[in-house]
């Protein structure tokens, strides 16, 4: 009995395709907006981890200004105290490299912007002045050439290593290797070339970065200051404790708001969390055309059981109980919703395929569970109203309406 009323409900579907696909369209827009939204999302979260995964698991970061406030959250007075005038100094690097029982290396840097250019070609670059051990610390592929060593840190020689983009889009299809660019007024050697990193979606793009040594880079760039450094942990156990020790070393010359200490963790934590609310938020307001969609749903169910009122009266009176009317158009609702929810769906992937090389997107499991089961969900209720109306019609009255 259930198969033949399925049948009945499939079939007063099809005899209006045009209405049926309309009525489905809030469905399918309500669906794709969301799985494709929360994707965004999700993809957002995947590609900022794997960015500070790549920074190195055992790195801690330190810099000027207050990054975090009591709740965890970024601190924007305290990140303001970058630009306060207060800076590390050579002596609080010192202090830090003494603690062995934690410290296995330690390296500083600075950046800056500028014009780099080569034959014709020319593109705004950010120069970052470094150690020699900064590609150890930072974890630093190089595509070819070598990045540059302690003997021409020392010396001060004009030597460079370029991000995946600066290379391919001065030097083209020439090997940068040994070659000769400039970089403002200054002449530079590049002697190696750094590994593509990705977009730099939600944060800096070092593939657009150029690698200095920092004493050259200090002088060129006199207002250049020590801003932040990075301190590579023995291992990953000792992060809490090493950032115990480096506190205590610093506030010796500085007060405990002028810097803040801190591992990847703590930093992707906060950015996730920010993250996920926003994925929330995003997936939230998509779900508004849900339910559009459905009330779409209950008002063509409403029209269909007041132009079947004689049908309606013609099955009770060959012995279809309210029961039986109640559940076809309910199936019918469902249908609705669950059509919509199956082409929302394709629909959705194939626009996540469509944007994975221009933004990280990723659909996950939960988003389209929820998506779909919402969806039929939604078909389920708004078809609650029709379908009770259509089971409660006297058969007497049905036959009689005009």
């Amino acid at each position: 009995m259930l198969l033949n009323t399925f049948k009945v409900a499939t079939r007063a579907l099809l005899v209006n395709k045009g209405r049926t696909f309309l009525t489905t369209l809030g469905i399918i827009i309500g669906v794709f907006s969301v799985v494709m939204l929360t994707g965004l999302g999700s993809g957002l979260q995947a590609y900022v981890s794997e960015q500070f995964e790549s920074l190195g698991a055992n790195t801690v970061f330190v810099s000027i200004g207050q990054i975090f406030d009591e709740e965890k959250g970024f601190d924007t007075e305290g990140i303001a105290q970058f630009s306060s005038g207060n800076k590390f100094t050579l002596r609080d690097i010192e202090r830090v490299k003494r603690l062995r029982d934690y410290v296995d290396e330690v390296t500083y840097y600075s950046t800056g912007i500028d014009q780099a250019k080569f034959l014709e070609n020319d593109m705004r670059v950010t120069v970052l002045g470094a150690l020699a051990n900064y590609s150890e610390v930072r974890t630093i592929d190089i595509a070819s050439g070598r990045f540059f060593n302690k003997n021409e840190e020392r010396s001060g020689e004009k030597v460079v290593v370029l991000g995946h983009n600066v290379a391919t889009e001065l030097f083209e299809k020439i090997d940068p290797i040994s070659r000769k660019l400039r970089i403002g007024n200054q002449t530079f050697t590049v002697v190696g070339v750094a590994a593509e990193v990705g977009s730099g979606f939600a944060g800096p793009n070092f593939d657009d970065y150029v690698y200095a040594p920092y004493p050259l880079i200090s002088k060129i760039y006199p207002g250049t200051e020590l801003t932040n450094f990075a301190v590579k942990i023995k291992n990953t156990e000792l992060i809490p404790k090493a950032i115990t020790a480096i506190e205590v070393e610093l506030e010796k010359s500085l007060n405990e708001d002028d810097f803040s200490v801190f591992d990847q963790s703590q930093l992707l934590s906060t950015i996730t969390n920010i993250l996920s609310m926003l994925t929330v938020a995003l997936g939230g307001i998509a779900a508004i055309s849900l339910l559009v969609g459905g009330i779409g749903i209950m008002n063509i169910m409403l029209v269909s059981v007041s132009e079947r009122t004689r049908e309606i009266g013609l099955r009770k009176a060959l012995g279809a109980t309210p029961k039986q009317i109640l559940v076809q158009f309910l199936i019918e609702a469902s249908l609705l919703s669950i059509l919509g929810g199956l082409i929302g769906l394709a629909l959705a992937v194939l626009g996540t395929w469509a944007i994975q090389s221009i933004f990280p997107a990723k659909i996950t499991l939960t988003s389209v569970l929820l998506a779909f089961g919402v969806s039929t969900a939604v078909g389920l209720i708004f078809g609650v109203a029709p379908a009770k109306r259509a089971a409660e019609l006297s058969p007497i009255e049905a036959l009689r309406y005009e």
